[in-house]
């Protein structure tokens, strides 16, 4: 024997009808007429075989079956919203493409995406680790993590943080800048131990003043 099933859109009527003690307040959230509602709720009433409103002087009310039917049918209607919110997001899964330096990838976004996966599953990110910060505007590029001013011409930017840095040098040999006659290679030797310091994650030495 079939198990028969009250018709989904008298339940749905009676839930707004519940909630709001009103067949007109009900019929303005279905955009509905109050007549639809009162008729909704009739055929429900003989679906079920029992008076779930009752009226009192000019007030809706519900019945002892109505109250108890109302809980049952307001936890169903919640998990059948939840339902459809969760498959929705996963049918809505998309991609989110990172650029950024590779030893900014591996010291700051990768430790922090398991908390970010956790806040938002419906979410991919996917990293793409580059080594010249130009090639960072690739089309299929959301975001990119930039070092600089911040003055790129038709990007929107968010500052992360600022960095200080302070040049140091080998006390053994503080007159090693006198042997250079190019200034320039002072600052890709300093270039050289940064990035070789933002790379392995060492720490400059102590011998380093």
């Amino acid at each position: 024997m079939s198990k028969r099933l009250p018709p989904l859109n008298a339940l749905r009527v009676f839930d707004a009808a519940a909630r709001h003690l009103s067949f007109t307040r009900a019929a303005e959230e279905l955009f509905v007429t109050q007549a639809a509602v009162s008729h909704q709720i009739k055929s429900l009433e003989d679906f079920l075989g029992l008076k779930l409103f009752r009226r009192r002087n000019r007030s809706l009310l519900l019945t002892e079956e109505g109250q108890s039917y109302f809980l049952d049918i307001k936890e169903i209607f919640s998990q059948l919203t939840e339902a459809t919110r969760k498959l929705q997001a996963r049918s809505a899964k998309g991609a989110l493409t990172v650029s950024l330096l590779p030893s900014f990838a591996i010291h700051w976004l990768v430790p922090r995406l398991s908390s970010f996966n956790s806040a938002y599953p419906g979410i991919d990110v996917r990293i793409q680790a580059v080594d010249r910060q130009e090639d960072k505007l690739a089309d299929d590029v959301d975001v990119a993590i930039f070092y600089g001013r911040g003055n790129w011409p038709g990007l929107r930017v968010e500052k992360l943080y600022a960095e200080y840095l302070l040049a140091g040098v080998f006390a053994a040999t503080a007159d090693w800048r006198k042997t250079l006659e190019d200034p320039g290679r002072i600052w890709l030797n300093i270039r050289y131990y940064m990035m070789r310091h933002a790379v392995t994650g060492r720490h400059i030495p102590d011998s380093w003043g």
